[in-house]
């Protein structure tokens, strides 16, 4: 006796309620080729998603909710088919990815900063410590260079 596994099918709007991704995102990472070409319906023409689909676009969407390009996106999911020859190629992707992030996350601790600084300040001069206004000033300002500094970057 054979096991027969029905393979499930989606439509475009179960796709994206299942990926998060919006349905424009969808055609729109098959029309670059982030990803091939989804199957359709015979007698529709309805594209029809697969699990092994929907598998391939949660990594798609979990890479790009790191911020990846969609360049790098399509490398990545190009690579893939490669398997072990691709190894090192997808580690570059993802450790400048990592790089990337990393970079991002000083620049929202500089902007947190900045703000926690101008908190004290306006308690500063809220409660009339002139002292505390001038050395809190002094620091926004050496912080607001940093951040113009770190934006360039």
């Amino acid at each position: 006796m054979s096991t027969r596994t029905t393979q499930r099918s989606y439509s475009i709007k179960e796709a994206a309620a299942l990926t998060g991704l919006p349905a424009s995102t969808l055609r729109y990472y098959e029309s670059i080729g982030v990803i091939a070409p989804i199957g359709r319906d015979e007698s529709s023409g309805h594209r029809v998603y697969t699990n092994e689909d929907l598998d391939l676009l949660t990594w798609v969407a979990c890479l790009s909710a790191t911020g990846m390009s969609v360049s790098d996106m399509r490398r990545y999911v190009a690579n893939r088919a490669l398997g072990r020859a691709a190894a090192q190629h997808q580690l570059e992707l993802l450790v400048k990815q990592q790089e990337q992030l990393a970079l991002e996350a000083e620049l929202v601790a500089l902007r947190q900063r900045y703000v926690a600084l101008k908190i004290a300040y306006w308690r500063a001069v809220g409660a009339g410590d002139d002292a505390q206004i001038e050395r809190l000033s002094n620091e926004a300002r050496a912080l607001a260079d940093e951040l113009t500094k770190a934006k360039k970057n």
